[in-house]
């Protein structure tokens, strides 16, 4: 199933771990190096990673990947009050459930493709939104969310650790993985590793190319008889276990969960990550996940104060009108950049980010191939 990497494979992914490990260094002068923000990259790089193995390689688009997040939590928090503070049988909890989730939607959702195929996953995702505030509040506690409490059993805990006076801390064998340390950040960043590693095997196996010629010609593979639905099932529960994976990482550094977490919004910004860094590619939706998030969380905070220090240089009447158009576009203004960028992205560059990367590295190519034109090996956006 899996293939056999290049050395190139090789040079980009140890390339894309260091920048990874190093980030709380690197990001230093972006703002972004504190662990909060850095987990949330991770995190949300896992899912966008996982969405694209389904979207980028078989061409399906699913608007209800949020059900996996959410249920990926939800079981997370339960290993958490049922058994142990550590992080593992929460992981293993959430795999096993989000997979079995995601086998369900799947079998359904997959006797239909294109945008028919979109609605359905749309609608698992909004029922199970909405079985998670109302319905199954026993299991979900409704509106409040699901979090720990004194009063849970921690069955394993109990037996081999003495609790303290306040709510303990998610651990991996005593390492403390919530509170926002260095910790959580170094933890998820070994799950991002490991889920592009594995994901870029994928890509490169058999497996990953049958997913591709599905997505160039699915009826003319049917044609000749070949069974496309068991690779697409297999690529639905992969990608859905990567996103329960992602939603015990959310639980892992923040013990709790909620059904916001499965609103079709947290499936529409999945998409918007894959698409802004490049769908079908390895990389890209891992950038796309870490600009989305930095706009979010540090963008946001930009406000006339700090854009007042920015142009301080300038002379107040002109520094006056820049800095009021600029607010426009930053603070609670946002979204409104970001929507800006986006729509950028998707005319002037198609694929996405990588093709801009791709486009650029084309230009500082030297030798006999520099007129010929370059002929991509990447899979191409789903239209």
């Amino acid at each position: 199933m899996f293939g056999n990497l290049s050395r190139q494979d090789w040079v980009m992914f140890l390339g894309f771990s260091a920048v990874v490990l190093l980030a709380p260094i690197l990001f230093q002068p972006i703002g972004a190096a504190y662990p909060a923000i850095l987990e949330k990259f991770c995190i949300f790089g896992l899912f966008a990673i996982g969405f694209n193995i389904l979207f980028g390689l078989t061409g399906y688009l699913s608007f209800g990947h949020a059900a996996f997040l959410g249920i990926g939590s939800y079981a997370a928090v339960w290993s958490f009050k049922l058994f142990t503070m550590n992080v593992i049988p929460a992981i293993a909890m959430s795999i096993i459930f989000a997979g079995i989730f995601a086998f369900v939607i799947g079998y359904v959702s997959l006797r239909r493709s294109g945008i028919y195929f979109s609605i359905l996953t749309l609608a698992f995702a909004q029922m199970s939104y909405n079985m998670a505030y109302s319905v199954l509040t026993p299991l979900t506690n409704g509106e409040t969310g699901l979090q720990l409490t004194l009063k849970d059993p921690r069955i394993v805990d109990a037996m081999f650790i003495t609790p303290g006076t306040g709510l303990p801390r998610s651990t991996l064998f005593g390492l403390e993985i919530s509170g926002g340390g260095l910790g959580g950040f170094y933890f998820t960043a070994a799950a991002l590793i490991i889920g592009f590693y594995v994901s870029m095997r994928i890509f490169r196996s058999p497996f990953g190319l049958m997913l591709k010629a599905i997505k160039s010609n699915q009826n003319r593979m049917r044609y000749t008889g070949f069974n496309t639905r068991p690779y697409l099932m297999a690529a639905f529960v992969i990608s859905g276990i990567y996103a329960g994976l992602a939603g015990s990482l959310m639980a892992a550094v923040d013990p709790l969960a909620g059904p916001e977490r499965m609103q079709w919004t947290a499936s529409g910004e999945v998409v918007l990550m894959t698409i802004l860094g490049g769908v079908g590619t390895l990389i890209g939706p891992v950038i796309g996940a870490a600009i989305i998030k930095y706009f979010e969380n540090i963008f946001s905070g930009f406000n006339e104060t700090a854009l007042n220090s920015v142009f301080s240089f300038l002379p107040h009447t002109l520094r006056e009108p820049i800095v009021k158009l600029l607010s426009l576009f930053v603070g609670e203004g946002w979204s409104l950049t970001l929507g800006l960028v986006f729509m950028a992205i998707v005319i002037f560059l198609p694929g996405g980010i990588m093709e801009g990367v791709r486009l650029i590295a084309s230009l500082f190519k030297k030798g006999g191939n520099g007129n010929k034109p370059a002929v991509s090996g990447h899979a191409q956006p789903a239209e």
